[in-house]
């Protein structure tokens, strides 16, 4: 996958169950990685906008707004848009530091039917963290049409490299929720489920992901303090 519009990354080959495995043992015993400190955070905010998102995708847009805001205080952050939809269409932003040029570059995309491209949103973030630190990836989607093996390979990887998955589905479809909660699981991050009623609380959780990946998990634990109990729900799953 490649920035600004360009060609997507090509499809990836089914792993074996062997390989799958021995992820799981390495991610079992790789040692916590510090929080980051200092200078600006990265996150990258994936999302899948195939035609079932399409009312989510709008609250997102507002939501991102509300990240930039939150973070501003902690050195800000840098915010890289994935998206797939469609037949195969998988794209990033460049990073951006500005609400408003987020918000821009949201508008510009529309909700395309289409299946689940999740482990190439993994592997696109996997090349980005061995460029650069990234503090963290929130994945927002309902559905799953992939293989989970094959994505928790992916997820054990940036357990590795030490870049939590921040996971949140709408609805509560059973496949994709165990998917899901693996993801989080391998990589320290944390899982949480909303519907059409709960966008106060996701936007509450998505704030304090974003603080995570500005301040490291102190500035997390200082934001939680004044937070309701989902954030506190939140900070449970990644001790």
């Amino acid at each position: 996958m490649s920035s600004n519009g360009q060609k997507p990354t090509q499809d990836v080959t089914r792993s074996s169950n062997q390989e799958v495995e021995a992820f799981l043992r390495q991610v079992a015993l790789a040692p916590k990685t510090a929080s980051p400190t200092g200078g600006r955070g990265r996150l990258v905010f994936a999302m899948d906008a195939t035609a079932s998102r399409r009312a989510t995708w709008d609250e997102a847009q507002r939501i991102q707004a509300e990240m930039f805001r939150t973070t501003a205080s902690l050195g800000g952050l840098d915010i890289q848009l994935v998206f797939f939809r469609g037949l195969g269409e998988c794209k990033a932003t460049g990073w951006v530091s500005e609400a408003n040029v987020m918000l821009r570059l949201m508008r510009q995309v529309e909700c395309v039917g289409g299946h689940t491209q999740i482990e190439r949103v993994l592997k696109h973030t996997l090349a980005e963290a061995r460029e650069g630190k990234v503090n963290a990836l929130v994945y927002i989607g309902d559905c799953l049409e992939e293989s989970p093996d094959d994505i928790a390979v992916r997820a054990g990887e940036l357990g590795l490299l030490g870049v939590p998955i921040f996971a949140f589905q709408e609805g509560g479809e059973p496949r994709a929720k165990a998917c899901f909660q693996e993801m989080a699981r391998l990589t320290r991050g944390a899982y949480s489920s909303f519907d059409a009623s709960s966008a106060a609380t996701l936007r509450e959780l998505l704030a304090a992901v974003a603080v995570y990946a500005a301040g490291g998990y102190r500035a997390l634990e200082n934001y939680a303090s004044t937070s309701g109990r989902e954030v506190r729900a939140l900070i449970g799953q990644m001790r």
